[in-house]
């Protein structure tokens, strides 16, 4: 499944909820759905605007990736695991978004992916910005990182479906 076929089936399913089955908090702790749009749209974007940082840079950097960050590429996915980010405001999403907000979310994030493919091969690969977790990523590397979260969070979304009342 491309990029492209992966947020369009993210937005298909969007269509599925009801408002409250998307705010819908089945235990303290667990993201409701809606919770788990908003944060793969809000890191979505912020990948996307490292591209961007990489692409207007003018330095190269010669680090590379952690080695959690190069076993991530290697593999070209998040392993099956639950990873639970540190407590703070940008990783609590919000559960108050609607429907409409989340649809046009997705599209933004499926739009500037989309830009940014087309630019890709412009990209002084040396040119990179540091993930705190995963080391020093040039443009294709974040832009592959949008992909690889939301293919993450598929199996998330599943089980947050199966808790739907």
């Amino acid at each position: 499944m491309n990029d492209t076929q992966l947020i369009e089936s993210y937005k298909n399913d969007l269509q599925r909820y009801s408002l409250d089955q998307l705010r819908y908090v089945s235990e303290l702790g667990v993201w409701s759905l809606g919770q788990m749009y908003d944060h793969l749209i809000l890191a979505a974007l912020d990948y996307i605007d490292k591209v961007e940082i990489c692409a207007s840079s003018n330095e190269e950097q010669i680090q590379g990736k952690t080695e959690g960050g190069a076993q991530l590429f290697t593999i070209g996915a998040f392993p099956p695991i639950k990873i639970k980010l540190p407590d703070g405001p940008e990783n609590n999403p919000s559960n108050s978004e609607s429907k409409d907000d989340l649809w046009s979310g997705l599209d933004l994030v499926r739009k500037r992916m989309s830009e940014w493919e087309e630019k890709l091969d412009t990209i002084n690969p040396n040119y990179k910005v540091k993930h705190d977790g995963f080391g020093w990523l040039n443009a294709r590397e974040w832009l592959d990182l949008v992909s690889m979260h939301f293919h993450h969070h598929l199996r998330q979304k599943d089980e947050l479906v199966q808790k739907l009342v």
